[in-house]
């Protein structure tokens, strides 16, 4: 039976998900770079044939550790799933001669070299400048139309995103991106490859969405983002993605599969997408390609990642496609040549549709909740406000345990604040929109107040 060195970090679709599915097409080895989610630690470990953690290993020896182990357990296949291991992950495969994203995969990571290479292509996208100083962002700042949006280079989840009106405002963003980032290290969502990734920056002008244009129904955000994979070289789009509308400054509410566009839209759409993944030249890699929408027709190229979407997005995938991305992509890391579809599939082509919700402190308008509550799943599916063709759950390994606060929302924090997971499965994309929106109107009403809070009252 094949062998595949699983390396699990923070960030992608949940372990306790993905790691079976590997399991159910070879025999699975974990390096684990950081702790098991408690809730599904057990029956992850028993699809491993042997788990080992990388202890402290920093970024320069991070590559020296993955070659070790797979060597040791003769692995045919080094897989990832997490933004945070993906540049440590294709350098590792690379070096022991396996598939893998390849010598680019910086480029699907680091912000700063993706816009480069978009750039030279012509590929539309927000004018931006890289900035590693705060006398880079001062400059930055006069160069650029405001407002303009700071982000880490190597971030992911939104954080560290802060807006800038004014050249005036560049010393406090700056300050607080940072504090952010190291924040963010501590908790373990940072770039584990690349010593010191937090100083990197990138300053980007912001676009205006129009997703009225893109949508037949209300409550759509006004961006989408393509799911695919590489072949080979080859990128092959395997759906579109909806949002709805972020929360201050920019951080994702909710993903919902498929995106309700048109058949001519989501054409367009895809073709860009794919036009920014060959930019990138890569090998064998998930995808995940984020698009803004504007107006006329407008669209403008985000980012995009050289592994699968993170939180729900790939089970959606596969509970209205039935397409197992996860599986297929063992498979083909294993020199197999899976059945990709042919074209992104499209609304018509769903069994129905699901989405996911970051659960936030903060209203559909995203002004923070006026009390604080503590999390507790069963309020929340027992009495959501959902459509009787809806099913809403919980998910355990990406949310808080029953009883422990909600965190007060923190704009330049973004998912770092976020207090659980939902998934949701309905009829059609617009019902799951729908039903996100009655549930997070009903949230403070559904979730007990905070012991602080009630005392006071």
């Amino acid at each position: 039976m094949a062998k595949v060195l699983y390396v699990h970090a923070k960030g992608g679709p949940p372990v306790g998900y993905a790691l079976p599915r590997v399991a159910a097409r070879a025999e699975v080895h974990l390096l684990a770079l950081s702790e098991l989610p408690a809730g599904s630690a057990a029956r992850t470990r028993a699809c491993c044939a042997s788990e080992v953690a990388a202890g402290n290993a920093g970024a320069d020896d991070l590559v020296a550790s993955i070659t070790s182990r797979a060597r040791e357990v003769g692995a045919d296949a080094v897989v990832t799933f997490s933004e945070y291991a993906v540049v440590a992950v294709a350098e590792a495969a690379r070096l022991l001669g396996l598939r893998g994203a390849g010598p680019a995969a910086a480029l699907a990571r680091d912000k700063r070299l993706m816009r480069t290479a978009w750039d030279r292509q012509g590929i539309p996208q927000p004018h931006f400048r890289p900035v590693a100083t705060l006398e880079q962002l001062r400059s930055a700042t006069r160069e650029l139309q405001a407002p303009l949006l700071l982000k880490a280079a190597w971030s992911a989840g939104s954080t560290a995103h802060q807006i800038i009106s004014a050249p005036a405002d560049a010393p406090a963003a700056w300050a607080r991106s940072r504090a952010v980032m190291v924040e963010s290290a501590r908790l373990g969502y940072a770039e584990l490859h690349v010593a010191g990734s937090g100083e990197d920056f990138i300053v980007e002008e912001i676009v205006t969405g129009c997703a009225q244009e893109w949508f037949e129904g209300p409550g759509w955000g006004d961006y989408v983002s393509v799911e695919g994979v590489v072949a080979q070289g080859v990128f092959r789009p395997v759906c579109v993605s909806g949002r709805m509308p972020t929360v201050a400054p920019f951080t994702e509410r909710a993903g919902i599969t498929p995106a309700a566009v048109t058949g001519e839209a989501q054409a367009a759409i895809v073709e860009l997408a794919r036009r920014a993944v060959d930019a990138l030249g890569l090998e064998d890699c998930g995808t995940h390609t984020e698009i803004k929408l504007g107006a006329d027709g407008h669209m403008w190229v985000i980012e995009t990642a050289a592994r699968f979407g993170g939180a729900m997005t790939v089970p959606q995938i596969e509970e209205v496609f039935g397409i197992d991305l996860v599986g297929q992509f063992t498979d083909q890391l294993l020199g197999g040549a899976p059945d990709w579809p042919a074209r992104a599939l499209t609304p018509a082509d769903a069994r129905g549709a699901a989405g996911s919700l970051v659960v936030l402190a903060v209203d559909g308008a995203g002004a923070p909740w006026p009390s604080r509550h503590v999390w507790d799943s069963a309020a929340v599916v027992e009495s959501a406000p959902v459509g009787a063709r809806s099913r809403l759950r919980v998910v355990e390994d990406s949310s808080l345990p029953d009883g422990a606060p909600v965190p007060v929302y923190d704009p330049a924090a973004g998912a770092n604040t976020m207090a659980a997971l939902c998934l949701l499965s309905a009829d059609r994309p617009q019902a799951v929109v729908r039903d996100f929106t009655a549930l997070v109107d009903a949230l403070p009403e559904l979730l007990p107040l905070h012991a602080t809070e009630g005392a006071r009252a």
